[in-house]
């Protein structure tokens, strides 16, 4: 399944670059995740809980990027383990491109499922796709592009 979107987000792109490869900001806005573990630059573990439907899983795997072109983007893959859930496989390409101040963020999603978890039936796992990439990249959005806190005189 394929999925796109773009998001506009209120930051210069080398700043929204550098939060792409930031472990912290990943954990914080990867919907359901435990862990996150940054193994080398290109690499890192995830431990991630998530409901597809009736069907409810933790997923163990790892996290790959390739074609890194700062400030520009990459594309992120991953593959997960849910054990008798099944598993769930699938990569991002990240773009950003610059729109005076802002960056604009787009996205191209393609997944795929198996074991337990592919029962549920497509349309419920792409509406479920759709959801938690739009959580993930709205949620990075939000704090990228937030402005920073005020500090209380």
């Amino acid at each position: 399944m394929e999925i796109k979107g773009e998001y506009k987000i209120a930051a210069p792109r080398e700043k929204v670059f550098a939060a792409l490869n930031d472990q912290a900001i990943l954990q914080a806005c990867i919907p359901g995740c435990e862990t996150l573990e940054k193994l080398s630059d290109t690499e890192m573990t995830a431990k991630v809980r998530l409901r597809i439907g009736p069907v409810s899983a933790g997923f163990s795997g790892k996290v790959t990027l390739s074609d890194i072109d700062p400030p520009n983007g990459y594309k992120i893959s991953g593959e997960g383990q849910g054990g008798v859930a099944g598993f769930a496989k699938g990569g991002a390409v990240v773009k950003l491109t610059e729109d005076g101040g802002d960056t604009v963020l787009t996205y191209e999603v393609d997944a795929q499922v198996g074991g337990k978890i592919a029962q549920v039936g497509a349309r419920l796992i792409q509406g479920t796709a759709k959801k938690l990439a739009d959580q993930f990249f709205g949620k990075f959005a939000e704090s990228v592009g937030a402005p920073p806190p005020v500090a209380a005189a």
